[in-house]
């Protein structure tokens, strides 16, 4: 004996196929209400997808971008913040900065004085018993806001007065270094030191001018020829 329900549910089933038998394209007013259902549904699904390829589809992908331009705007924000919250350290900070700069610039001597800081580093070394084979200055080498002068030079002497005289070389008030080293021996015991001493100085105003200058123009060349 077949179930009731079994019955009931494939004649209804029977009904609503009967619905969609023989329809009439040109009078959809006079459908059957489950065929004018399922076209309104199928007109609903169809907008849905068109709107989504036509319009929304660029309108989620522009939200995206702008959700992420948000987040960077808001760590801008929050980096902002925190330098300005540290503002006062950071002026201390950078007045600190400018007063160690200030006092290294001070052991740059000027022009005029480098003669006078060659003949102090000469003097150095002929206070210690030592003795000049060669002591020549050399070509001056730009840099942003100084200049650096190398001077190659031959000393003999003892080997503590060589020691001595770069610890005095060390405690002059101006910067000298002391590079490439070479020490050789000599047949009466004494040492040869081969060595470039260089010592630096500021750059006056017309020479850093002239001195950037030369960089742009160099920077400009290099991009050309990278073109």
């Amino acid at each position: 004996m077949k179930s009731p329900e079994i019955t009931v549910a494939k004649m209804d089933f029977q009904a609503l196929a009967a619905d969609f038998r023989n329809l009439n394209p040109n009078d959809p007013g006079a459908w059957p209400v489950a065929p004018r259902i399922a076209a309104l549904l199928g007109i609903f699904i169809a907008a849905l997808v068109a709107g989504w390829l036509l319009l929304w589809s660029d309108q989620l992908a522009e939200l995206e971008t702008k959700e992420q331009e948000e987040v960077g705007l808001k760590q801008q924000y929050l980096d902002k913040k925190k330098q300005s919250v540290n503002l006062d350290l950071y002026q201390e900070q950078l007045a600190d900065i400018d007063r160690s700069f200030g006092a290294l610039l001070k052991q740059l001597p000027n022009r005029s004085e480098i003669d006078a800081l060659l003949i102090e580093v000469n003097q150095a070394g002929l206070g210690r018993g030592l003795q000049f084979e060669l002591f020549r200055p050399g070509a001056e080498q730009m840099r942003d806001f100084y200049a650096e002068l190398p001077v190659a030079v031959r000393i003999n002497g003892a080997y503590h007065d060589i020691g001595a005289f770069a610890a005095d070389i060390g405690k002059l008030p101006r910067i000298v270094t002391l590079n490439n080293i070479a020490i050789a021996p000599q047949k009466d015991g004494l040492l040869s030191l081969d060595a470039t001493i260089k010592t630096f100085r500021y750059l006056d105003e017309a020479e850093v001018a002239s001195q950037k200058k030369a960089t742009e123009k160099k920077a400009t060349a290099a991009k050309g020829a990278k073109k």
